[in-house]
């Protein structure tokens, strides 16, 4: 139910990238404009996070989760007008923002260290599924139900879903518990979370491997447009590809991860991204497109779970104010990548896609260092030194 959940909501956060263009044309206004909707809705996401995770240390996960699912539902159905998305999308950003960190931290609660990895897998998989069919299905609805339509029937879907979970209201309830603690309580809590080595390195990877990733899929679309040709259908039909590994090889990953250690898997996963974005650069037949697209979902799938089981060893008894950190740190950096990969952009797709690469690539050799420490054996031991 947590990987139903987490789809619905980061289906409706791309579900307008393949449809950048097609908006662009209905309401008269420059591409880059009508892809500030991306941004407006996760930047306010990210940093509404911060705030939801500490409600739930106080309150409880299952109250805040529940109130933040329904706004969600609610906000959503409600835009009628290009000018309401965009500021809608700023208030659905910050009404859903407390179900996916908290559904994270409580996977914390739930699964001990050494075993957390293939949960976190199947909901970080559900990620970039609801990324991926996000946007094919964004595209070949809007034809049919209007792009208005599209909104409302995302409302439904996670009106539906609010009372699904709802049945699950105890079990949620039992694996937590309310935190309470001072303002200087709170404050120390950041400062542990990030006033270590192993923390600063785990947050920092998180920034810029989430500005990699948006920037990089948020425009895909438009790329594919300017340079095969493509409708809305066949791009959106091409970044399906998104979806697949992280359906299928998300829980497995996650099991690697808790085996052999996420020292050998990160520095792969961050190469395997860095590859992508090269590929991009060489002109491949159109028939490869979704194999790129699945080559970006991999690179995905073997590195934003695995910092996401790290930062589950980092909270101690405040697991929501770690995870939601985490999230707020994530997508925060999935707005920035949008919108630094619109702004490089003017000078073309090659100068985006080259430099965002050789970052991705930087990363992935620093991290054989960095992340050394990260082995099964070494973890149980990080959890609660954080060296």
């Amino acid at each position: 139910m947590l990987a139903g959940t987490t789809f619905i909501i980061f289906f409706q956060a791309y579900m307008v990238a393949p449809i950048i263009p097609a908006l662009a044309r209905i309401f008269g206004v420059a591409e880059q404009t009508v892809g500030l909707i991306v941004p407006a809705y996760l930047i306010p996401y990210g940093i509404a996070t911060l705030v939801y995770g500490l409600l739930a240390d106080r309150l409880g996960i299952r109250r805040v989760m529940f109130v933040s699912l329904a706004a969600f539902a609610v906000l959503t159905a409600s835009a009628t007008s290009i000018e309401q998305i965009a500021l809608w999308r700023i208030a659905t950003g910050i009404g859903a923002s407390g179900v996916v960190p908290l559904g994270l931290a409580l996977v914390g609660r739930l699964f001990p260290y050494e075993q957390r990895g293939r949960p976190l897998g199947w909901l970080f998989g559900a990620m970039a599924g609801g990324m991926a069919f996000g946007s094919p299905l964004g595209a070949l609805l809007v034809p049919m139900i209007g792009w208005r339509g599209l909104f409302l029937v995302v409302g439904a879907a996670g009106a539906a879903i609010l009372l699904l979970l709802l049945s699950y209201r105890r079990v949620i309830a039992a694996a937590t518990q309310p935190v309470t603690g001072t303002l200087r309580d709170l404050f120390r809590g950041y400062k542990t979370l990030l006033g270590t080595p192993r923390g600063q390195r785990t947050f920092g990877y998180v920034l810029v491997n989430s500005m990699f990733h948006s920037g990089v899929f948020t425009w895909l679309g438009v790329y594919f447009e300017r340079r095969y040709g493509m409708g809305a259908a066949g791009v959106g039909l091409a970044l399906l590809g998104y979806g697949v590994p992280g359906f299928l090889l998300g829980p497995f990953i996650g099991r690697l991860a808790d085996r052999w250690g996420r020292a050998r898997m990160l520095p792969i996963g961050l190469a395997v991204s860095a590859a992508a974005g090269a590929v991009l650069l060489t002109g491949f037949p159109v028939k490869f497109a979704p194999v790129v697209a699945m080559m970006l979902s991999l690179g995905y799938d073997m590195t934003q779970p695995l910092f996401g089981g790290i930062v589950t060893s980092l909270g101690g008894k405040r697991p929501g104010q770690a995870m939601g950190l985490n999230v707020f740190t994530l997508f925060v950096g999935f707005g920035l990548g949008s919108l630094l990969f619109g702004a490089v952009l003017r000078y073309g797709f090659g100068p985006a896609l080259g430099l965002f690469a050789l970052v991705e690539l930087v990363a992935a050799v620093c991290a054989l260092r960095l992340f050394r420490a990260e082995t099964p054996a070494a973890s149980a031991g990080l959890s609660s030194g954080n060296r």
